[in-house]
Protein backbone atom coordinates (compact mmCIF):
# COMPACT_ATOMS: atom_id res chain seq x y z
CA UNK A 1 0.00 0.00 0.00
CA UNK A 2 1.06 3.57 -1.05
CA UNK A 3 0.71 6.99 0.58
CA UNK A 4 0.59 8.52 -2.44
CA UNK A 5 -0.13 6.49 -6.21
CA UNK A 6 2.01 4.23 -8.14
CA UNK A 7 4.33 6.54 -10.14
CA UNK A 8 3.55 4.15 -13.22
CA UNK A 9 -0.09 5.32 -13.20
CA UNK A 10 -1.27 7.49 -15.29
CA UNK A 11 -3.96 10.28 -15.73
CA UNK A 12 -4.17 10.01 -19.41
CA UNK A 13 -2.56 8.42 -22.41
CA UNK A 14 -0.69 11.95 -23.01
CA UNK A 15 0.82 11.67 -19.60
CA UNK A 16 1.86 7.63 -19.94
CA UNK A 17 3.55 8.45 -23.11
CA UNK A 18 5.63 10.64 -21.58
CA UNK A 19 7.04 7.78 -19.39
CA UNK A 20 10.47 6.73 -18.97
CA UNK A 21 11.67 3.99 -21.28
CA UNK A 22 10.95 0.57 -20.61
CA UNK A 23 14.04 -1.45 -19.21
CA UNK A 24 12.61 -4.85 -18.67
CA UNK A 25 10.35 -7.42 -20.92
CA UNK A 26 8.83 -10.37 -19.27
CA UNK A 27 8.12 -13.33 -22.07
CA UNK A 28 6.40 -16.17 -21.42
CA UNK A 29 7.74 -19.50 -22.64
CA UNK A 30 5.91 -22.21 -23.80
CA UNK A 31 7.41 -26.15 -23.99
CA UNK A 32 7.02 -27.43 -26.81
CA UNK A 33 8.23 -31.21 -26.59
CA UNK A 34 5.89 -32.24 -23.68
CA UNK A 35 8.95 -34.19 -22.18
CA UNK A 36 7.91 -32.37 -18.34
CA UNK A 37 9.92 -29.92 -18.73
CA UNK A 38 7.46 -26.60 -17.31
CA UNK A 39 6.98 -23.83 -19.02
CA UNK A 40 8.66 -20.18 -18.25
CA UNK A 41 8.73 -16.40 -17.45
CA UNK A 42 11.90 -14.88 -18.91
CA UNK A 43 13.41 -11.41 -18.20
CA UNK A 44 14.97 -9.67 -20.89
CA UNK A 45 17.12 -6.64 -20.56
CA UNK A 46 15.93 -3.94 -22.78
CA UNK A 47 18.36 -1.48 -21.49
CA UNK A 48 20.27 -0.16 -24.28
CA UNK A 49 22.91 1.07 -22.32
CA UNK A 50 23.70 -2.41 -20.05
CA UNK A 51 26.12 -4.48 -21.14
CA UNK A 52 23.31 -7.10 -21.06
CA UNK A 53 21.09 -5.53 -23.70
CA UNK A 54 19.17 -7.49 -25.93
CA UNK A 55 19.96 -11.35 -23.31
CA UNK A 56 17.70 -12.93 -21.17
CA UNK A 57 18.54 -12.47 -17.92
CA UNK A 58 16.77 -14.51 -15.83
CA UNK A 59 14.25 -17.54 -16.09
CA UNK A 60 11.96 -18.44 -13.27
CA UNK A 61 9.97 -22.25 -14.47
CA UNK A 62 6.86 -23.23 -13.18
CA UNK A 63 6.88 -25.32 -10.27
CA UNK A 64 4.67 -28.27 -12.71
CA UNK A 65 4.92 -28.90 -16.80
CA UNK A 66 1.68 -28.87 -18.98
CA UNK A 67 0.45 -25.28 -18.51
CA UNK A 68 0.67 -23.43 -21.82
CA UNK A 69 1.37 -19.97 -20.11
CA UNK A 70 -0.49 -17.07 -22.54
CA UNK A 71 -1.96 -13.73 -22.09
CA UNK A 72 -0.91 -12.70 -19.18
CA UNK A 73 -1.11 -9.02 -17.41
CA UNK A 74 -0.40 -6.88 -14.19
CA UNK A 75 -2.88 -6.57 -11.38
CA UNK A 76 -3.36 -3.45 -11.60
CA UNK A 77 -3.16 -0.21 -13.83
CA UNK A 78 -3.51 3.63 -14.67
CA UNK A 79 -7.42 2.14 -14.21
CA UNK A 80 -6.76 2.05 -10.84
CA UNK A 81 -6.94 6.65 -10.70
CA UNK A 82 -10.42 6.60 -11.58
CA UNK A 83 -12.71 8.65 -9.56
CA UNK A 84 -14.65 5.46 -8.96
CA UNK A 85 -11.79 2.81 -8.38
CA UNK A 86 -11.66 1.66 -4.90
CA UNK A 87 -7.83 1.22 -4.90
CA UNK A 88 -5.94 4.08 -5.73
CA UNK A 89 -2.88 3.39 -3.40
CA UNK A 90 -2.21 -0.35 -4.66
CA UNK A 91 1.13 -0.85 -6.65
CA UNK A 92 1.96 -1.89 -10.23
CA UNK A 93 4.17 -4.95 -8.98
CA UNK A 94 2.28 -8.46 -9.05
CA UNK A 95 2.10 -10.21 -12.87
CA UNK A 96 -0.79 -12.58 -13.18
CA UNK A 97 0.43 -15.41 -15.09
CA UNK A 98 -2.57 -17.83 -16.65
CA UNK A 99 -2.19 -21.49 -17.68
CA UNK A 100 -3.94 -21.71 -20.67
CA UNK A 101 -4.28 -25.70 -21.14
CA UNK A 102 -3.91 -26.08 -17.42
CA UNK A 103 -6.46 -23.58 -15.82
CA UNK A 104 -4.05 -22.78 -13.14
CA UNK A 105 -3.10 -19.10 -12.68
CA UNK A 106 0.52 -17.79 -11.05
CA UNK A 107 1.17 -14.76 -9.41
CA UNK A 108 4.74 -12.93 -9.85
CA UNK A 109 5.96 -10.04 -7.34
CA UNK A 110 8.27 -8.25 -9.46
CA UNK A 111 9.28 -5.48 -7.05
CA UNK A 112 12.01 -6.33 -4.88
CA UNK A 113 13.94 -7.44 -8.19
CA UNK A 114 12.61 -6.73 -11.01
CA UNK A 115 14.90 -8.78 -13.11
CA UNK A 116 14.31 -11.48 -10.93
CA UNK A 117 10.07 -12.27 -10.56
CA UNK A 118 9.38 -13.76 -7.13
CA UNK A 119 6.33 -16.63 -7.21
CA UNK A 120 3.87 -15.59 -3.88
CA UNK A 121 0.73 -17.42 -5.31
CA UNK A 122 -0.34 -20.42 -7.36
CA UNK A 123 -4.70 -20.25 -8.06
CA UNK A 124 -5.17 -24.24 -8.68
CA UNK A 125 -7.11 -25.18 -11.27
CA UNK A 126 -10.31 -27.00 -8.85
CA UNK A 127 -10.24 -23.56 -7.18
CA UNK A 128 -11.28 -21.73 -10.53
CA UNK A 129 -13.48 -24.61 -11.40
CA UNK A 130 -15.63 -24.12 -8.21
CA UNK A 131 -16.02 -20.59 -8.17
CA UNK A 132 -16.27 -19.30 -11.31
CA UNK A 133 -17.60 -22.38 -13.27
CA UNK A 134 -14.84 -21.66 -15.99
CA UNK A 135 -11.52 -22.84 -17.78
CA UNK A 136 -8.89 -22.44 -19.63
CA UNK A 137 -7.80 -18.74 -18.71
CA UNK A 138 -6.69 -17.03 -21.57
CA UNK A 139 -6.34 -12.85 -20.87
CA UNK A 140 -5.66 -11.19 -17.80
CA UNK A 141 -6.96 -7.24 -17.66
CA UNK A 142 -7.00 -4.57 -14.55
CA UNK A 143 -10.14 -3.60 -13.93
CA UNK A 144 -11.35 -0.61 -11.79
CA UNK A 145 -12.49 -2.58 -9.47
CA UNK A 146 -10.97 -6.37 -10.05
CA UNK A 147 -8.59 -8.04 -12.05
CA UNK A 148 -10.40 -9.58 -14.92
CA UNK A 149 -9.78 -12.87 -16.77
CA UNK A 150 -10.91 -14.21 -19.87
CA UNK A 151 -11.85 -18.04 -19.82
CA UNK A 152 -12.44 -19.94 -22.92
CA UNK A 153 -14.85 -22.53 -22.19
CA UNK A 154 -16.65 -24.15 -18.79
CA UNK A 155 -15.54 -26.67 -16.93
CA UNK A 156 -15.89 -29.64 -19.33
CA UNK A 157 -14.17 -27.20 -22.30
CA UNK A 158 -17.38 -26.64 -24.01
CA UNK A 159 -19.75 -23.20 -24.12
CA UNK A 160 -20.24 -20.77 -22.56
CA UNK A 161 -17.12 -19.02 -22.47
CA UNK A 162 -16.65 -15.81 -20.37
CA UNK A 163 -14.83 -13.38 -18.03
CA UNK A 164 -14.20 -14.25 -13.92
CA UNK A 165 -12.80 -11.39 -11.50
CA UNK A 166 -9.94 -11.78 -9.10
CA UNK A 167 -9.65 -10.13 -6.03
CA UNK A 168 -7.49 -7.53 -6.16
CA UNK A 169 -5.82 -7.84 -2.73
CA UNK A 170 -5.92 -11.27 -2.10
CA UNK A 171 -6.08 -12.51 -5.90
CA UNK A 172 -8.44 -14.92 -4.65
CA UNK A 173 -11.35 -15.85 -7.27
CA UNK A 174 -14.39 -13.73 -6.78
CA UNK A 175 -17.00 -15.13 -9.35
CA UNK A 176 -17.91 -14.84 -13.20
CA UNK A 177 -18.25 -11.46 -14.07
CA UNK A 178 -21.24 -11.96 -16.06
CA UNK A 179 -24.65 -11.50 -14.88
CA UNK A 180 -27.24 -11.66 -17.81
CA UNK A 181 -25.01 -12.90 -21.02
CA UNK A 182 -27.63 -13.02 -23.24
CA UNK A 183 -26.68 -15.24 -26.65
CA UNK A 184 -23.32 -14.95 -25.97
CA UNK A 185 -21.45 -18.43 -25.86
CA UNK A 186 -18.41 -18.31 -27.77
CA UNK A 187 -15.84 -15.87 -26.07
CA UNK A 188 -12.01 -14.85 -26.36
CA UNK A 189 -11.02 -11.04 -25.62
CA UNK A 190 -12.66 -8.25 -23.52
CA UNK A 191 -11.88 -4.49 -23.10
CA UNK A 192 -13.53 -1.77 -22.82
CA UNK A 193 -14.40 2.31 -22.99
CA UNK A 194 -14.65 3.26 -19.60
CA UNK A 195 -15.78 6.82 -20.02
CA UNK A 196 -19.14 4.67 -21.59
CA UNK A 197 -19.56 2.21 -18.82
CA UNK A 198 -19.05 -0.45 -22.28
CA UNK A 199 -17.36 -3.72 -22.48
CA UNK A 200 -17.08 -5.68 -25.52
CA UNK A 201 -15.87 -9.37 -26.28
CA UNK A 202 -15.22 -11.16 -28.99
CA UNK A 203 -14.84 -15.03 -30.00
CA UNK A 204 -12.71 -17.82 -30.91
CA UNK A 205 -13.68 -21.38 -30.02
CA UNK A 206 -14.63 -23.29 -27.06
CA UNK A 207 -11.33 -25.50 -25.70
CA UNK A 208 -12.38 -28.39 -27.40
CA UNK A 209 -13.27 -26.55 -30.60
CA UNK A 210 -9.06 -25.35 -30.68
CA UNK A 211 -7.11 -27.58 -28.44
CA UNK A 212 -5.97 -30.00 -30.95
CA UNK A 213 -5.56 -27.68 -33.78
CA UNK A 214 -7.94 -25.87 -36.16
CA UNK A 215 -10.38 -28.32 -37.65
CA UNK A 216 -11.34 -27.73 -41.26
CA UNK A 217 -14.55 -28.82 -40.85
CA UNK A 218 -15.78 -26.46 -37.95
CA UNK A 219 -13.76 -23.37 -40.71
CA UNK A 220 -15.52 -24.21 -44.00
CA UNK A 221 -18.73 -25.03 -41.65
CA UNK A 222 -17.84 -21.48 -40.42
CA UNK A 223 -19.03 -22.75 -36.67
CA UNK A 224 -15.87 -20.52 -35.37
CA UNK A 225 -16.81 -17.12 -33.61
CA UNK A 226 -17.67 -14.24 -36.25
CA UNK A 227 -19.23 -12.27 -34.03
CA UNK A 228 -18.20 -8.89 -31.28
CA UNK A 229 -20.66 -8.72 -28.12
CA UNK A 230 -21.28 -5.36 -26.14
CA UNK A 231 -21.64 -5.20 -22.30
CA UNK A 232 -23.04 -3.05 -20.19
CA UNK A 233 -19.62 -2.80 -17.94
CA UNK A 234 -21.27 -1.25 -14.88
CA UNK A 235 -24.35 -3.92 -14.59
CA UNK A 236 -22.18 -6.54 -16.09
CA UNK A 237 -25.36 -7.21 -18.89
CA UNK A 238 -25.11 -8.00 -22.74
CA UNK A 239 -26.71 -5.50 -24.75
CA UNK A 240 -25.97 -6.39 -28.19
CA UNK A 241 -24.02 -8.65 -30.55
CA UNK A 242 -22.57 -7.83 -33.90
CA UNK A 243 -21.95 -10.18 -36.55
CA UNK A 244 -19.23 -9.86 -38.76
CA UNK A 245 -20.29 -12.25 -41.30
CA UNK A 246 -19.42 -16.08 -40.63
CA UNK A 247 -16.80 -16.05 -43.82
CA UNK A 248 -14.70 -14.12 -41.61
CA UNK A 249 -13.56 -16.80 -38.77
CA UNK A 250 -12.06 -16.37 -35.17
CA UNK A 251 -13.02 -12.62 -34.20
CA UNK A 252 -9.95 -12.31 -31.67
CA UNK A 253 -8.16 -9.29 -30.26
CA UNK A 254 -9.81 -6.10 -29.18
CA UNK A 255 -7.95 -2.66 -29.15
CA UNK A 256 -10.07 0.24 -28.10
CA UNK A 257 -9.00 3.68 -28.21
CA UNK A 258 -6.93 4.88 -25.33
CA UNK A 259 -8.13 7.87 -25.13
CA UNK A 260 -11.36 7.53 -22.90
CA UNK A 261 -13.66 9.93 -24.89
CA UNK A 262 -13.26 7.99 -28.79
CA UNK A 263 -15.97 5.57 -28.73
CA UNK A 264 -13.84 2.95 -31.86
CA UNK A 265 -12.01 0.49 -31.46
CA UNK A 266 -10.19 -2.79 -33.91
CA UNK A 267 -11.03 -6.50 -33.97
CA UNK A 268 -8.42 -8.75 -35.94
CA UNK A 269 -10.36 -11.89 -37.72
CA UNK A 270 -8.32 -14.70 -38.97
CA UNK A 271 -9.26 -16.13 -42.06
CA UNK A 272 -11.97 -15.47 -44.32
CA UNK A 273 -13.18 -18.76 -45.95
CA UNK A 274 -13.76 -16.98 -49.16
CA UNK A 275 -10.08 -16.00 -50.08
CA UNK A 276 -7.89 -17.38 -46.84
CA UNK A 277 -7.37 -12.95 -46.33
CA UNK A 278 -7.43 -11.61 -42.56
CA UNK A 279 -9.37 -8.48 -41.67
CA UNK A 280 -9.62 -5.67 -39.30
CA UNK A 281 -12.74 -4.59 -38.32
CA UNK A 282 -13.53 -1.19 -37.02
CA UNK A 283 -16.53 -1.05 -34.32
CA UNK A 284 -17.58 2.40 -33.19
CA UNK A 285 -20.78 4.21 -31.93
CA UNK A 286 -23.04 5.97 -34.42
CA UNK A 287 -26.23 7.45 -32.82
CA UNK A 288 -26.29 5.25 -29.73
CA UNK A 289 -25.83 2.41 -31.78
CA UNK A 290 -22.40 0.18 -31.92
CA UNK A 291 -21.75 -0.99 -35.09
CA UNK A 292 -18.37 -2.64 -37.08
CA UNK A 293 -17.14 -2.08 -40.56
CA UNK A 294 -14.09 -4.13 -42.25
CA UNK A 295 -11.78 -1.21 -42.86
CA UNK A 296 -8.44 -3.35 -43.82
CA UNK A 297 -8.08 -6.59 -45.81
CA UNK A 298 -5.03 -8.42 -45.85
CA UNK A 299 -4.86 -10.35 -48.61
CA UNK A 300 -3.89 -14.32 -48.64
CA UNK A 301 0.06 -14.54 -50.98
CA UNK A 302 0.65 -17.06 -53.67
CA UNK A 303 2.74 -19.43 -52.94
CA UNK A 304 4.41 -23.01 -54.23
CA UNK A 305 2.39 -25.96 -52.76
CA UNK A 306 5.90 -27.91 -52.38
CA UNK A 307 6.83 -25.65 -49.59
CA UNK A 308 3.35 -25.17 -47.34
CA UNK A 309 1.60 -27.64 -44.52
CA UNK A 310 -0.48 -29.94 -45.73
CA UNK A 311 -3.75 -27.92 -44.98
CA UNK A 312 -2.28 -25.15 -47.36
CA UNK A 313 -1.20 -27.66 -50.17
CA UNK A 314 -4.57 -27.52 -51.99
CA UNK A 315 -4.98 -23.90 -51.71
CA UNK A 316 -1.31 -22.81 -53.48
CA UNK A 317 -1.05 -20.02 -50.87
CA UNK A 318 -0.56 -18.77 -47.58
CA UNK A 319 -3.03 -16.93 -45.36
CA UNK A 320 -1.68 -13.88 -43.26
CA UNK A 321 -3.15 -15.58 -40.36
CA UNK A 322 -3.28 -12.25 -38.49
CA UNK A 323 -2.92 -13.36 -34.58
CA UNK A 324 -2.21 -10.44 -33.00
CA UNK A 325 -2.71 -5.99 -33.21
CA UNK A 326 -1.48 -3.54 -31.02
CA UNK A 327 -2.83 0.25 -30.98
CA UNK A 328 -0.24 3.30 -29.96
CA UNK A 329 -1.06 5.53 -26.52
CA UNK A 330 -2.20 8.18 -29.70
CA UNK A 331 -4.67 6.13 -30.88
CA UNK A 332 -2.44 6.88 -34.23
CA UNK A 333 -0.55 3.97 -35.52
CA UNK A 334 -1.88 0.23 -35.49
CA UNK A 335 0.01 -2.80 -35.77
CA UNK A 336 -1.22 -5.96 -37.10
CA UNK A 337 0.64 -9.10 -36.77
CA UNK A 338 0.17 -11.62 -39.93
CA UNK A 339 1.97 -14.91 -38.49
CA UNK A 340 1.29 -16.82 -41.53
CA UNK A 341 3.05 -14.90 -44.22
CA UNK A 342 5.93 -13.45 -41.50
CA UNK A 343 4.95 -10.00 -42.03
CA UNK A 344 4.45 -7.18 -39.24
CA UNK A 345 2.37 -4.15 -40.61
CA UNK A 346 1.65 -0.48 -39.74
CA UNK A 347 -1.99 1.65 -40.47
CA UNK A 348 -2.46 5.67 -39.55
CA UNK A 349 -5.74 4.83 -37.73
CA UNK A 350 -6.07 8.68 -36.97
CA UNK A 351 -9.59 8.13 -39.22
CA UNK A 352 -10.71 5.21 -37.71
CA UNK A 353 -12.77 4.27 -40.63
CA UNK A 354 -10.35 4.88 -43.05
CA UNK A 355 -7.05 3.68 -42.23
CA UNK A 356 -3.70 4.18 -44.37
CA UNK A 357 -0.91 1.87 -44.67
CA UNK A 358 2.42 3.33 -43.43
CA UNK A 359 4.91 0.50 -43.02
CA UNK A 360 5.83 -3.14 -43.29
CA UNK A 361 8.79 -5.74 -42.17
CA UNK A 362 9.62 -9.21 -42.48
CA UNK A 363 11.12 -11.94 -40.68
CA UNK A 364 9.81 -15.71 -40.94
CA UNK A 365 6.83 -16.85 -42.36
CA UNK A 366 5.33 -20.48 -43.71
CA UNK A 367 7.03 -20.11 -46.88
CA UNK A 368 9.24 -17.25 -47.27
CA UNK A 369 11.15 -18.05 -43.62
CA UNK A 370 12.78 -14.89 -44.67
CA UNK A 371 16.06 -14.14 -42.13
CA UNK A 372 16.39 -10.93 -39.42
CA UNK A 373 18.74 -8.69 -40.50
CA UNK A 374 21.17 -9.27 -37.77
CA UNK A 375 21.87 -12.72 -38.99
CA UNK A 376 21.35 -12.63 -42.65
CA UNK A 377 21.46 -15.72 -44.71
CA UNK A 378 19.59 -18.02 -42.03
CA UNK A 379 15.82 -18.72 -42.50
CA UNK A 380 13.55 -18.26 -39.59
CA UNK A 381 10.21 -19.87 -38.79
CA UNK A 382 7.32 -18.87 -37.31
CA UNK A 383 6.37 -15.03 -37.43
CA UNK A 384 5.30 -12.11 -36.04
CA UNK A 385 2.62 -13.09 -33.84
CA UNK A 386 2.40 -11.61 -30.41
CA UNK A 387 2.73 -7.66 -30.66
CA UNK A 388 3.84 -5.48 -27.50
CA UNK A 389 4.38 -1.54 -28.08
CA UNK A 390 6.24 0.92 -25.86
CA UNK A 391 4.54 3.71 -24.04
CA UNK A 392 6.06 6.30 -26.13
CA UNK A 393 4.78 4.79 -29.22
CA UNK A 394 8.69 4.17 -30.62
CA UNK A 395 9.12 1.04 -30.34
CA UNK A 396 7.62 -2.46 -31.26
CA UNK A 397 8.66 -6.02 -29.16
CA UNK A 398 7.18 -8.99 -31.02
CA UNK A 399 7.51 -13.07 -30.54
CA UNK A 400 7.05 -15.66 -33.12
CA UNK A 401 4.74 -18.33 -31.60
CA UNK A 402 0.97 -18.77 -31.67
CA UNK A 403 -0.47 -21.88 -29.55
CA UNK A 404 1.11 -24.91 -29.21
CA UNK A 405 -1.25 -27.34 -31.21
CA UNK A 406 -1.84 -24.30 -33.80
CA UNK A 407 2.36 -23.95 -34.74
CA UNK A 408 2.53 -27.63 -35.02
CA UNK A 409 -0.08 -27.36 -38.06
CA UNK A 410 1.26 -24.49 -39.79
CA UNK A 411 4.90 -25.19 -38.71
CA UNK A 412 4.91 -28.80 -38.96
CA UNK A 413 9.17 -28.79 -38.33
CA UNK A 414 8.48 -27.02 -35.22
CA UNK A 415 8.73 -23.37 -34.06
CA UNK A 416 12.24 -21.89 -33.08
CA UNK A 417 11.63 -19.59 -30.78
CA UNK A 418 13.02 -15.85 -31.18
CA UNK A 419 11.96 -12.39 -30.39
CA UNK A 420 12.91 -9.10 -32.19
CA UNK A 421 11.94 -5.55 -32.12
CA UNK A 422 11.12 -2.88 -34.65
CA UNK A 423 11.16 1.05 -34.58
CA UNK A 424 8.33 3.43 -35.72
CA UNK A 425 9.76 6.43 -37.44
CA UNK A 426 7.31 9.39 -37.14
CA UNK A 427 5.89 8.82 -40.80
CA UNK A 428 4.67 5.45 -39.18
CA UNK A 429 7.33 3.84 -41.09
CA UNK A 430 8.67 0.50 -39.43
CA UNK A 431 12.22 -0.67 -39.48
CA UNK A 432 13.87 -4.32 -38.07
CA UNK A 433 16.61 -3.74 -35.58
CA UNK A 434 19.28 -5.60 -36.72
CA UNK A 435 21.06 -5.57 -32.92
CA UNK A 436 17.99 -6.99 -31.57
CA UNK A 437 17.40 -10.68 -31.89
CA UNK A 438 16.53 -12.84 -28.93
CA UNK A 439 17.04 -16.14 -29.99
CA UNK A 440 15.67 -19.00 -28.04
CA UNK A 441 17.07 -21.85 -30.22
CA UNK A 442 19.25 -23.07 -27.25
CA UNK A 443 16.60 -22.88 -24.53
CA UNK A 444 14.25 -24.72 -26.62
CA UNK A 445 11.20 -22.80 -25.65
CA UNK A 446 8.69 -20.86 -27.91
CA UNK A 447 7.96 -17.14 -26.72
CA UNK A 448 4.22 -15.86 -26.83
CA UNK A 449 2.70 -12.95 -24.59
CA UNK A 450 5.27 -9.73 -23.48
CA UNK A 451 5.03 -7.30 -20.80
CA UNK A 452 6.83 -4.34 -20.27
CA UNK A 453 7.95 -2.77 -17.00
CA UNK A 454 6.07 -0.25 -15.79
CA UNK A 455 3.79 -0.60 -18.25
CA UNK A 456 2.86 -0.55 -22.52
CA UNK A 457 0.03 0.08 -25.15
CA UNK A 458 -1.68 -2.75 -24.35
CA UNK A 459 -1.74 -2.84 -20.06
CA UNK A 460 -2.93 0.40 -19.22
CA UNK A 461 -6.92 1.65 -19.45
CA UNK A 462 -7.57 5.87 -18.51
CA UNK A 463 -10.60 7.55 -17.32
CA UNK A 464 -8.99 10.85 -18.39
CA UNK A 465 -8.40 12.24 -22.42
Amino acid sequence: MLVQPDPTFYPSPREAMRAPRERLAYVALLDARGDGRPDGLATVDLDPGSPAYGTIVDVQDMPVAGDELHHFGWNVCSAALCPYAPHPHVERRYLVVPGLRSSRVYVFDVKDDPARPRLVKTIEPETIFERTGYSRPHTVHCGTDAIYVSALGNVDGDAPGGVFMLDHDTFEPIGPWEADRGPQRLHYDFWWHLGHDTMISSEWGTPNMIEAGPDLDLLLGRKYGHRLHVWDLRKRTHLREIDLGDQHQMALELRPAHDPTKTHGFVNTVISVEDLSANIFTWYLDEGTWKARKTITIPAEPADPGLLPAPLKQFGAVPPLVGDISLTLDDRILLISAWGTGELLAYDVSDPLAPRQTGSVRVGGIARRDPHPGTAGVARNGGPQMVEVSRDGRRVYFTNSLYRSWDDVFYPEGVSGWLAKVDIADDGSLTLDPDFLVDLAEDGRRPHQVRLQGGDSSSDSFCYP
